[in-house]
């Protein structure tokens, strides 16, 4: 009996070429590029990428730009966590 071949989603279309580890890092990009992710207006999971950097909900047809694989970089979400401490402490006083 043929033993089966692995399933190797949207990287199998590079074969056995570049290494294992990056295939494996390619395929992360791949599926967070091309997922579903929440809108920052309405709230609901309809963006998808647009093109590098574009963003677009399909549900309020609210384009923005973020990151090349994800709507919003890690430093976007440090600079907005850092942004809503110093709007509560503004708000206190």
């Amino acid at each position: 009996m043929a033993r089966r071949s692995k399933k190797t989603k949207s990287v199998g279309r590079y074969g056995v070429r570049y290494g294992a580890r990056l295939r494996k890092d390619i395929l992360k990009i791949d599926l967070t590029a091309k997922g579903i992710h929440r809108c920052p207006r309405c709230r609901l999971n309809a963006v998808k990428r647009k093109s590098v950097g574009l963003w677009l909900c399909r549900k309020c047809n609210y384009e923005f730009t973020g990151g090349a694989w994800r709507p919003e970089t890690l430093a976007a979400k440090r600079i907005n966590r850092v942004a809503g401490q110093l709007e509560e402490k503004r708000f206190e006083e």
